[in-house]
């Protein structure tokens, strides 16, 4: 099996090299490869039997004024691998989003509940998920995530210990609902999604149970030896941005269940082990 990795250099794709350690792979980063170039794409594609694609355009209040950029690489390119995947015969998985979603539910979202996205970027993953869907029904695997963090990239986890070093109190929004994964979590069942005999189609790779940003600062202070009396509680209405943020971000896992494959983690355990293995500290040894 020869595994392509695009996005290879951000968060989730470094991780994606860890899970993948010893098997065969090429690793091309946004700058080795632009997934909007399609001649490019079936170029690097080709000869591959998996596609993992954590290539994006992942800012979210930006996107609002620069929709026609998002949407190129988050639609447009992830409708070129996809049919780069089918010429090759290849297995797509390409990661995608909570924001897909209106975020006004009061229960988990099942993988098949309606798009109904409330932003540019929303929009634009939802497009790629559409348009990689039509292109490689049968080999295409959609995963959506959220809340993501890990040792390779700024993340909310970060932030909030880089702010306990200056701050004596922070405020952090108690009215949005969602599951913090871990980046070496989501990349490891990824592995396992595509090693199995799994069906093609949409998947939520988001971690067990569920959170407000502020109870996840609580426990990253907690697990950091701070005290978590230190955050306090808002609402969103104190930290108004360019792009809404979904209220609900629980999605649910049914999916796994029916392909016969374990979902993930508690968020809880995974922040645990996270702080364990150093996934925080400069040079995160432990991190695998």
């Amino acid at each position: 099996m020869r595994y392509l990795v695009t996005g290879a250099s951000g968060m989730l794709g470094r991780d994606l090299g860890r899970a993948l350690a010893g098997r065969d792979v090429t690793a091309l980063s946004r700058a080795e490869l632009d997934v909007t170039d399609r001649a490019a794409v079936l170029d690097a594609v080709a000869g591959h039997d998996v596609v993992l694609n954590a290539s994006a355009y992942t800012k979210v209040d930006d996107a609002e004024t620069h929709e026609d950029l998002a949407y190129a690489v988050n639609a447009l390119g992830t409708e070129n691998l996809a049919i780069a995947a089918r010429e090759a015969g290849a297995k797509l998985v390409t990661i995608s989003t909570d924001y897909v979603f209106q975020g006004d539910a009061t229960t988990p979202y099942p993988e098949d509940a309606p798009r109904d996205p409330l932003n540019a970027y929303g929009r634009t993953k939802a497009a790629g998920e559409e348009l990689a869907l039509a292109a490689h029904p049968d080999g295409t695997f959609v995963v959506r995530t959220a809340w993501l963090y890990g040792a390779h990239g700024p993340n909310f986890a970060k932030t909030m210990l880089r702010l306990a070093q200056s701050h004596e109190t922070v405020t952090v929004v108690d009215d949005q609902r969602g599951q913090p994964t871990w980046t070496a979590d989501l990349a490891e069942q990824l592995v396992s999604l595509v090693d199995s005999d799994a069906p093609a189609g949409t998947y939520h790779g988001t971690a067990s149970g569920e959170t407000t940003w502020f109870g996840f600062a609580r426990a990253v202070f907690d697990f950091a030896g701070l005290d978590p009396h230190r955050v306090q509680p808002t609402t969103s209405e104190s930290f108004v941005r360019p792009a809404a943020r979904p209220a609900y971000s629980v999605l649910g896992h049914a999916a796994w269940q029916a392909a016969g494959l374990a979902e993930m983690r508690d968020w809880r355990d995974a922040l645990a082990d996270a702080f364990d293995r150093e996934v925080f500290d400069d040079n995160p040894e432990g991190d695998r």
